[in-house]
């Protein structure tokens, strides 16, 4: 299974999104909502990569909307593990946007997810076998 670091670097998840209107605000803009969505489900990815077990979300960190993202442009969500207790783990995410016809790229949204692994009763269980 390799070292706790190799599972953080092998369970980096990258999803790559065009911002269409059909997912913006009236602004234009895409919904915080749908931001959050696209978060959740890349940092759920990434913990169940890392952990290759059943996990659900628990909470999340501060989320901080640093610019408004425009209908037109393409959007990639980075997930990575940040920490792991226990029974949990906690996923940094951020969301980079890029222009489509120009090299510009910058953070826009950024935030934490934890989850928690579960068992078949859904009840809390050691996120890695080697850490129980």
């Amino acid at each position: 299974m390799g070292t706790i670091e190799e599972r953080i670097l092998k369970s980096e998840t990258r999803i790559f999104k065009a911002v269409f209107p059909s997912t913006t605000n009236h602004y234009d803009t895409l919904f915080g909502g749908t931001a959050l969505h696209l978060m959740d489900e890349v940092a759920f990815i990434c913990a169940t990569r890392f952990s290759r077990k059943k996990v659900v979300t628990i909470s999340t960190g501060q989320i901080d909307f640093k610019k408004a993202i425009p209908a037109g442009t393409l959007i990639e969500l980075v997930a990575k593990v940040d920490s792991v207790g226990r029974t949990s783990c906690k996923i940094h995410v951020d969301i980079f946007m890029e222009q489509m016809y120009s090299e510009l790229r910058e953070t826009v949204v950024s935030g934490t997810f934890s989850f928690v692994a579960v068992d078949e009763n859904k009840k809390p269980t050691p996120i890695l076998d080697d850490l129980d």
